[in-house]
């Protein structure tokens, strides 16, 4: 049904976005403010999965478990804490404050334009350019799918019959896990897995690929995964799940490892975390005659499909699933539409961050990336323990790195494990997006003491590979 205040006595619209995500929201505002008149539908929250179950929440939540690892730690600085306490209730509190707060502001900013017809439901296309929800049928000149993913859940034996958690429903827990198991030694598997280690739970990851975070160097895994165990964690890389099953109130996990062994791990919960898969089922993009592929919608670099008029934003592209790509996404078509730009996602220079602790910033091309290229390189890599304000800190956990291409002088990509990793590579990320050679920072006057100053060995260790 509309949301009160907003008519939809026409069916016809400017433009019909599907999905209140990271595009779709603020592209229906801007194009509200163009006078468009806009549909934007959306089956659940405004905001998507960043606001809802995605950054927001588990950032909050993150900076519980940071504040609780830095009180324990303090002692090694000279300051004494005490007795730690963890009130996980008060911390989901907190957590569901914050989100509730940037949900409102995102109805908020959608119920002040007029121009914009918010329908909740479930959306389908139904041929002739129509799109279903519920009993109301309407249609856009332009149309903008931004339905984002769910997590995959992996045909294992025994798993429908346990009670798994998935990245949303373990935002929710109020006790903390006696021994929380983990599939998945990647990116949403270890923020969770180290934040409730830092809560008090054992935690045991279970990672298919023969390293954790298997998109990222080995040399870069290594050291995230010493920083794990360090704090706790246990590890089974290169490890198959065969069944999971219920004993009593624990969950048991058989599985055979990398050398060939047949192991059982018990724990009190199970948290899924393998990987994403689109949310396009219900869509019905095959009346509106929409090419997907395994349920992904592939888009030209301007985020076109092959049907003209219809458009895919975000992570339904399959594309880099980050929030900041979504936004550049909205950016790119808003501009697009209405502007003689040409904007386009070709050479887009994508960062992200793994928000551990340490945390790792990436942006570019990895070594490994680099070398399967075949071009002639120059790399350079220093420990945290070479970055003077990482001594000063009592923290030289991690890395920096660089891969330069050998005949242009151009950095092809960057790695910063390390306190602020995600914050400290966007400096070399700016030096990519100029273009200028890697030798620049050379001439550059860095604060000391900063980590950004750390560029300075970063850039001395440089040579041929």
């Amino acid at each position: 049904m509309p949301t009160p205040g907003h008519s939809t006595a026409s069916r016809d619209f400017d433009s019909v976005i599907i999905g209140a995500g990271q595009a779709g929201s603020p592209l229906a505002h801007r194009l509200a403010d163009k006078g468009w008149r806009v549909a934007l539908v959306e089956r659940e929250h405004l905001g998507g999965s960043c606001v809802n179950f995605g950054c927001t929440p588990t950032k909050a939540m993150l900076a519980s478990a940071q504040a609780a690892y830095d009180a324990r730690a303090g002692a090694a600085l000279g300051v004494h804490a005490g007795e730690i306490r963890i009130d996980l209730p008060a911390i989901v509190a907190r957590k569901n404050m914050l989100v509730q707060q940037w949900r409102s502001g995102q109805e908020r900013h959608t119920a002040s334009r007029p121009g914009i017809a918010l329908i909740r439901g479930d959306a389908q296309f139904v041929g002739d350019g129509g799109i279903r929800i519920g009993d109301a049928t309407i249609r856009g000149r332009h149309t903008f799918i931004n339905v984002g993913t769910s997590p995959r859940i992996p045909q294992i034996a025994g798993l429908a019959g346990v009670n798994y958690l998935t990245n949303r429903s373990i935002l929710d827990l109020t006790e903390i896990p006696d021994h929380l198991i983990v599939l998945g030694g990647s990116y949403i598997g270890l923020e969770f897995g180290q934040m409730f280690r830092r809560f008090g739970s054992r935690v045991t990851v279970i990672e298919r690929a023969p390293q954790i975070i298997p998109r990222e160097d080995d040399d870069v895994a290594l050291a995230l995964r010493g920083a794990l165990e360090a704090e706790g964690l246990t590890f089974r890389t290169g490890a198959t799940v065969r069944t999971v099953s219920a004993r009593g109130k624990a969950i048991e996990v058989a599985l055979t490892t990398e050398n060939a062994t047949a192991e059982s791990i018990a724990g009190s919960h199970l948290l899924v975390a393998v990987g994403r898969e689109p949310n396009t089922a219900t869509l019905g993009l095959d009346a509106a005659g929409v090419r997907t592929d395994q349920g992904w919608i592939p888009v030209n670099a301007h985020l076109e499909t092959n049907v003209p008029g219809i458009y895919a934003l975000g992570d339904v592209t399959g594309g880099p699933a980050f929030t900041h790509i979504a936004y550049n996404d909205f950016q790119i078509a808003f501009n697009n539409l209405t502007t003689d730009a040409k904007l386009t996602t070709a050479g887009r220079i994508v960062p992200y961050a793994l928000f551990t602790d340490p945390e790792l910033g990436r942006v570019g091309m990895s070594e490994r990336e680099a070398r399967a290229s075949g071009r002639p390189l120059l790399a350079g890599t220093i420990p945290m323990g070479r970055v003077a304000r990482a001594i000063e800190r009592g923290d030289t956990r991690g890395m920096m790195k660089v891969v330069i291409d050998a005949d242009t002088d151009r950095l092809l990509g960057a790695t910063v494990l390390g306190h602020g990793g995600g914050d400290v590579v966007q400096t070399l990320m700016a030096l990519m997006m100029t273009g200028a050679s890697w030798r620049t920072y050379y001439q550059a006057v860095f604060v000391h003491p900063t980590l950004t100053e750390g560029f300075f060995a970063l850039m001395n260790s440089v040579k041929p590979i």
